[in-house]
Order: structure tokens, then C-alpha cells, then sequence
């Protein structure tokens, strides 16, 4: 599909769906750091959709009021990453990442960690599963943005624990991973991960394009859409920026655990990165993903494999970077 008809296809789609509401929401999102008037913030946020193809969310949470015309083209965007992901991964990667029972079994040598799938075993065989395992989490078979997962513990009847999971239309069991002591000192009441943002080039070489170090605030996953937080690694795998939630809420340090956000190094940093690139080389019929591990005393584990990646840079007004990604984007992936 042509790079011109998918964004005209996306515009148009979002036009038809373009709610006043969210315009409102986002553009008082931008009054936390622009004294600029909401009107005015409303037509600034409209005229960027369209001239830099960015969504109203990339324009709060990238402060792009507070930008020249120059470094606001520098920015990566969700429309831009949507059209990669059309443009880039066949059907087939896309559903080899998203069915969570095929994913299980075909990365299961790399996981590094133990899931099932309920319709796969029987009653004994779950019971074996959650005997080996004092904490599960229940996830539903295409589950988006860590909704819809339950955390178990000490589960004692599996046919119970089987009839609650599928009345919850929930059909997957993983193993709670138990995550490595470091990166339980940010926030221990949830699995804190990395999502590294790769692209498969057709001769094979693997571009890291962004590392991301994702921390819970306030619930037992640390993703964006549930008040978790973010900030940017360096090659080495140290946190560069003070973190940022979906509100536009910058810390320094965890607002519940008081460990200080920059500088934070990520453990076996080196790890990630060579599973990473295993990962990537696994799948080349999608070269755009963006992977969540987590890190345990014995190693990085696999969580999932995202086909439609979020899009993740450093916020301005909490890190003083001006200039997004996209230049990283297109000398990686040539658009």
C-alpha cells in the first residue's frame, strides 16, 4: 500500500472521529506548560495534525506549542508509525506478535519465562502450573495496552481458577515474573520494562530506533495508559530524562518509592540488548516492533512483541530536548 494513500486514509479516518472533547482535554493538557489561550491552542493543535501529521495526543505530550516550525518537524509522530506498520509488516508478522497463544509457542525458546494458554490444557495440568507458580496473571487472548489483566496468588482450584479466567474472557496465564531487585527500587507493585523500538532493515542489520524504561505508579502494570510513567535510555541503558506520564506529570524521582529517575541504570543492560536483537532477527515479516522485556536476577524475559509500537521521545519541558526521532526513524527505515 502506497505511503500516500495509507496517510490519506488515516486522516480521513480520523477526521470522521475527531471529538471536540478530546480537543479540549489535550489542549488544557497543553496549559501546563503554554499560557497560550485554548482557542488558540485548539487551531495550533488542528494546523499541526495536518502540516506535521501528528496526533493531538503527540502534540501535548511532546509540548509542541512550545516549538519553532523547525524542531517541530523533527518529531516523530503516531500517524507516521501507524503508516510504517502498514507499509512494513505483511499480515503474517502482524498476526504471529498479536495471537498471544502463537506467540507464546513460537518465541517459547526465548521467553524466559513460563504461559499458557487455558483451551491448550487440562485441569491437572493447570493445577501442575499454578502449583509451580505462588502468583499468575490472567490476561484475554488480544488484550491492548494492559487491560484486562488479573494477578492471582496462591491459586489452590484450577477448575475455579479456569471458570473465573473465561467468564473474564481471559485465556492466558503467564508466571509472575519476579523482577530483578534494582528495578523493583523504582516502583515495587509493578513489573517495570523496557520497550526497545527496532526496525529489521531488508539487509538484515537491526536498528534500535528508541529504548524506553516504562515504571508503575499506582497499579500492578507500569503501561502509559494506566498512569505509568516513562523516560529515555542512553546505549548503556541509563534513564537520561526525568520521567513523564500520559498527563504531562514530570518527576524526578518515583512519587511512592523517592528513587531518583535520572540516571537510573537499567540491569544487565547488555542482555536486553542481545535478546533484543534476537528478537528482531526472529521476525522478519514485521521489521517494525517495539519489544517489552523485563529484567530478573537471572536475565531479561520476553513480555511481548507490539507490531503497532507506541511512539516514544523526550518531553521538552522535562528534559530540554527540542528535536524529536524522526531522523533516527528515517535513516533507519528510508521514508
Amino acid at each position: 500500500m502506497g505511503r500516500s494513500r495509507v496517510r490519506l486514509g488515516y486522516l480521513l479516518d480520523r477526521a470522521r472521529n475527531v471529538r471536540v472533547g478530546n480537543l479540549v482535554e489535550f489542549g488544557r493538557q497543553v496549559q501546563k506548560v503554554s499560557k497560550a489561550p485554548l482557542p488558540l491552542i485548539i487551531a495550533d493543535m488542528l494546523w499541526c495534525s495536518v502540516k506535521y501529521d501528528m496526533g493531538f495526543r503527540d502534540y501535548a505530550v511532546w509540548d509542541i506549542r512550545l516549538l519553532n516550525a523547525r524542531e517541530r518537524a523533527t518529531w516523530m509522530t503516531h500517524p507516521k508509525s501507524f503508516r510504517i506498520t502498514r507499509m512494513h509488516n505483511t499480515p503474517e508478522g502482524r498476526a504471529k506478535l498479536e495471537d498471544k497463544r502463537r506467540f507464546a509457542r513460537e518465541y517459547a525458546d526465548l521467553l524466559g519465562r513460563e504461559t499458557l494458554d487455558l483451551r491448550d490444557v487440562d485441569d491437572a495440568e493447570l493445577g501442575a502450573f499454578l502449583g509451580r507458580h505462588s502468583k499468575v496473571l490472567a490476561k484475554p487472548l488480544d488484550g491492548h495496552g494492559g487491560g484486562g489483566i488479573t494477578l492471582h496468588e496462591n491459586v489452590t482450584d484450577a477448575a475455579a481458577f479456569r471458570a473465573e479466567a473465561t467468564a473474564a474472557g481471559q485465556s492466558i496465564v503467564d508466571e509472575f515474573i519476579v523482577q530483578h531487585p534494582e528495578m523493583a527500587s523504582l516502583y515495587p507493585d509493578s513489573v517495570n520494562t523496557v520497550r526497545m523500538i527496532t526496525f529489521l532493515t531488508p539487509e538484515g542489520d537491526v536498528r534500535l530506533l528508541a529504548g524506553v524504561l516504562r515504571i508503575g505508579n499506582g497499579d500492578v502494570i507500569d503501561n502509559f495508559a494506566s498512569g505509568g510513567m516513562f523516560t529515555m535510555l542512553d546505549e548503556h541503558g541509563v534513564a537520561l530524562y526525568p520521567g513523564v506520564d500520559k498527563n504531562s506529570n514530570v518527576y524526578r524521582e518515583h512519587p511512592v518509592t523517592g528513587t531518583p529517575i535520572v540516571g537510573f541504570t537499567v540491569p544487565l543492560f547488555d542482555q536486553v540488548l542481545a535478546l533484543t536483537e534476537q528478537l528482531a532477527r526472529r521476525t522478519p515479516e514485521a521489521p517494525y516492533v517495539g519489544w517489552d522485556l523485563a529484567v530478573t536476577p537471572n536475565g531479561p524475559v520476553v513480555i511481548e512483541g507490539n507490531h503497532n509500537s507506541s511512539v516514544f521521545q523526550p518531553k521538552p519541558s522535562a528534559s530540554g530536548v527540542r528535536t524529536g526521532l524522526l531522523p533516527v526513524y528515517q535513516a533507519a527505515v528510508g521514508f
